[in-house]
């Protein structure tokens, strides 16, 4: 059975297609730059990768283009041959706590809570809408960052508010990334071969979050009520005491939008280090000494230290510590350099594991009371996986 994985941005539209009998990937690509002069599409597929700039002045001529190519490069012979295509949405507030089948009831609550999200879910849902018009047959299933977090209780997701906040506007903690935890989660009980665990998960790319995990169920993370909140990011400030906000505002002639559009574009890496939000950049930066490339890896690294450590607490121990995405997976100083601030909760790394690791690698040593992994993330896969599930239901 073959399904689409698909995440559309707003001027984005990114594609896995895979052959659900051994879930492997026929082909991938994304389409760039729609409704924006010099739009253009990738597609990989047999070792062969095609780039062609086209014209996309909306997701339907991308998915509409991507149809046709998916038939005529022969990856597919017709487009009923694709049985199911999920939807990253990411955003689905307390509303979903799972995957669902989309219908016209669950694209009316999408558009209800699309506030909550506001640069993602309209994108999600234009996806959504220009595939459901193009496969009709399909059947297309909805997948939310949100989703693996809803098991949190109220203590973790409530914020220190008026309660009303919570009752009446939905002010608490959704948390984002959930996919990707979830992946994780099911890497690490396959490899323990038990399903009581206590995980932290490290999801560390441009975007990033830690996740407290216990028996494969969320039980706190980082983000927030929007994805600024918890750890520092390549761009975006993390957790910043909120009286900044009105200061800044004063001090720059700034609305409040405007200083969080600062908080979520132009704090983080690249904020502190004053050169870029890619940590490469800033780690050359660093080794010439450039004082505010240091200072911004050290807060780096600092904020992903904290949140572990407070999770080992709330987890009353780890078992496993897993990094993943972009920085987790092929950053091997950063890695060294969180790993070597927790050694006073008994982590030990082994150099040459952590320096030569590809794919899911054990870096931990022998002697480690906590065993450390790098997991290269999935988020499609699982995507796929629902929408699979959903299908055979």
């Amino acid at each position: 059975m073959k399904i689409l994985s698909i995440n559309a941005g707003s001027s984005s539209l990114k594609f896995s297609l895979f052959n659900m009998d051994d879930e492997s990937v026929i082909a991938s690509g994304q389409f760039e730059r729609i409704g924006i002069e010099g739009s253009f599409y990738t597609i990989k597929f047999n070792s062969e990768k095609i780039r062609q700039e086209v014209f996309l002045p909306t997701h339907l001529e991308a998915v509409n283009i991507l149809l046709e190519k998916l038939i005529s490069l022969d990856i597919i012979e017709s487009l009923y041959e694709i049985h199911g295509v999920g939807h990253r949405i990411v955003q689905g507030k307390d509303v979903f706590n799972s995957s669902v089948v989309i219908n016209d009831t669950v694209m009316e609550k999408l558009e209800e809570i699309k506030s909550f999200a506001p640069l993602h879910n309209p994108a999600n849902m234009l996806g959504i809408e220009a595939f459901r018009r193009a496969l009709p047959e399909a059947v297309h299933v909805a997948v939310f960052d949100t989703a693996f977090h809803q098991t949190m209780e109220e203590d973790a997701y409530l914020y220190a508010v008026p309660y009303k906040w919570y009752k009446e506007y939905g002010v608490r903690k959704y948390g984002a990334h959930g996919t990707s935890h979830r992946y994780i989660a099911s890497q690490v009980k396959k490899l323990l071969d038990t399903s009581e665990y206590r995980l932290i998960s490290c999801h560390i790319g441009n975007g990033g979050s830690i996740t407290a995990i216990k028996d494969g169920k969320c039980v706190d993370t980082s983000m927030g009520f929007t994805p600024l909140a918890g750890i520092m990011m390549g761009t975006r400030s993390g957790d910043v005491d909120p009286s900044i906000i009105p200061y800044v505002m004063e001090k720059e002639g700034k609305n409040a939008s405007e200083v969080i559009d600062d908080l979520n574009r132009r704090s983080g890496l690249l904020g502190l280090s004053e050169c870029s939000s890619d940590m490469r950049d800033v780690l050359a930066k660093c080794s010439l000494g450039d004082e505010e490339a240091i200072i911004a890896k050290r807060k780096y690294i600092r904020r992903i230290v904290d949140y572990i450590a407070q999770y080992y607490v709330l987890l009353g121990g780890a078992d496993v510590l897993v990094f993943t995405a972009g920085v987790g997976e092929n950053n091997s100083l950063i890695r060294k350099e969180v790993c070597e601030q927790l050694a006073c909760l008994g982590v030990v790394i082994d150099d040459e594991l952590n320096n030569n690791c590809t794919g899911i690698s054990k870096i931990s040593a022998s002697d480690s009371k906590i065993l450390v992994y790098v997991i290269p993330t999935n988020e499609e896969l699982m995507i796929a996986r629902d929408t699979l599930n959903l299908i055979n239901r």
